[in-house]
Order: structure tokens, then C-alpha cells, then sequence
């Protein structure tokens, strides 16, 4: 395998030079803030994104978890690519990661400085520091499945603002450590939203009680709902979970881990 590393400060735009960067010297996967990327699809990892604190943050890029480590080491065995990109903020932390995944150090290190003009990094520095935004070279519904927080916006939708030709979706992102101040969204919102989208299937005549319980990777919904007499009930039970997982993880970003429906039938 070619090990390849791409290296800058903090907001330099890494991230957002990763894709072309892979296209241009064929490179078949990345390695970026804690997760294993192939194409635009995350295979394995946790994004270091996700994390409450900077430490957390740097722990997690780092692989210090194990069994985070030992996930990401066996997606790489198993997906076995030629080539990959790791994404660091120094020779030293690139090749910190090298080891720790067993794919051992950079046999090529490319410093930002080399592929980006300054104007570039100064417009990368001024989004991070003032935006609090960061780029992960996925497409957004592949992120969700490891981020749940604040969506800011697709890189698709910055192309034509002085940027250069971007290849593939990336999703920007506010992290969770850069919020100014704690993130909410409140329960009695979602439960709007459970209820709007019963509203738009035929076969629901009444929602009852709506819960929402956080996990570790997102939450949870349940919902009693009361079906018309006559329906279908596992065809119109399926539509309900995927409207609502659907609808809420695309208003709120939320990872949505499962939608359970007590279902009754109208008498």
C-alpha cells in the first residue's frame, strides 16, 4: 500500500483539498479526522467532529481508543486499498496515525503550502475561525451516520464563490466543540415532526404519545399511532418509520438509530 500524507495548521482546508487531491494522484482512500473514507462513503471510524472538547478531538484523529483503532485497522485490512491519504497537522501527528492504524509512516508527504495559495488559506482560516466551519470530504448522508450535530451547508453549494473545481460532494459542518454556546433541539420540536409527517400517510388517523430518547449515536423515537380500520398495517407502519426517519434526521441532523410505532387499529 502507498501511503501518502497531506499536511497543514488547523483551517489551512485540508479537508476540502482531500478529494482533489485523491483524484489527481489516484489516491483510493483517506484518512481524516478519525475516519476511514473511500470515494465519498465512510467505511469505518468516529469523527473526531463529533466531540464535545478539542482534546476529545485530537484523541479521536489520533486513534487513541482502541477499539475505535482496531475498527478502522480491520476496515483497512478489508477493504485492502493501494493507496491512502492521511490528513494531519504535522509530519509528526501523519505519521502518529500511520502507526496507529498499521499502515506505518507517509512514504510522501504534501504540505498545504504546496498545492493552495495564500489567499486560499487566509479564505479557509477566516470560515473556520469565524464560521466555526469544517469541511469532511463525504456526502452528507454518509456523515450523518457519524455526526450528529449542526449542519451548515454542502460544499456543492459554495462552488462559484472563488473556489476552485470541486470533485464530489463534501459536507460542511459546525462541530460540536465550536458551538458558541450548547445545541439543542427540544423534544416537543421533534414530536412536531413526528405528528406532521403521520399527517401526510393516509392510513394514520391518530398519533398518541411521542418519546425521543438520546443515545450514544443519536436517538431514539417512539410514537403510539392509531391506524384506520382496514390498512395494511405492516406496508403502512414501514412508510410511517421511514417518513419520520427520514423528515427528522433532515431537520434536525440528528442521527435517527431507530423509529418504534405501538401501532393500534381504529374499531
Amino acid at each position: 500500500m502507498k501511503v501518502y500524507a497531506l499536511v497543514g495548521k488547523s483551517g489551512t482546508g485540508k479537508s476540502f483539498q482531500a478529494m482533489n487531491l485523491c483524484r489527481q494522484m489516484n489516491i483510493e482512500t483517506i484518512i481524516d479526522d478519525g475516519l476511514f473514507i473511500s470515494g465519498s462513503n465512510v467505511v469505518a471510524g468516529i469523527s473526531a467532529k463529533r466531540q464535545k472538547t478539542k482534546i476529545g478531538a485530537i484523541k479521536t484523529a489520533l486513534f487513541t481508543d482502541e477499539k475505535h483503532r482496531e475498527n478502522v485497522r480491520a476496515a483497512i485490512a478489508k477493504a485492502a486499498p493501494a493507496s491512502i491519504l492521511l490528513l494531519g497537522t504535522s509530519d509528526r501527528m501523519v505519521e502518529q496515525i500511520g502507526q496507529a492504524i498499521g499502515v506505518g509512516a507517509p512514504e510522501e508527504i504534501i504540505h498545504i503550502e504546496d498545492i493552495t495559495t495564500e489567499e486560499e488559506r487566509g479564505i479557509a482560516r477566516r470560515s473556520r475561525k469565524e464560521l466555526g466551519k469544517h469541511v469532511i470530504p463525504v456526502a452528507t448522508f454518509q456523515i450523518k451516520k457519524d455526526f450528529s450535530g449542526y449542519f451548515m451547508d454542502t460544499l456543492k453549494n459554495l462552488v462559484g464563490r472563488g473556489s476552485k473545481e470541486v470533485h464530489g460532494e463534501k459536507t460542511v459542518v459546525r462541530p460540536t466543540y465550536s458551538y458558541l454556546g450548547d445545541y439543542e433541539i427540544a423534544e416537543d420540536v421533534v414530536e412536531d415532526l413526528v405528528r406532521y409527517c403521520a399527517r401526510n400517510i393516509p392510513e394514520v388517523q391518530q398519533v398518541g404519545r411521542v418519546g425521543v430518547k438520546e443515545t450514544d449515536t443519536g436517538v431514539v423515537i417512539m410514537l403510539n399511532a392509531v391506524f384506520k380500520y382496514g390498512v395494511s398495517v405492516p406496508q403502512a407502519g414501514r412508510r410511517l418509520q421511514q417518513k419520520i426517519g427520514s423528515r427528522v434526521a433532515l431537520m434536525t441532523a440528528f442521527n435517527i438509530d431507530e423509529v418504534n410505532i405501538n401501532i393500534k387499529l381504529a374499531k
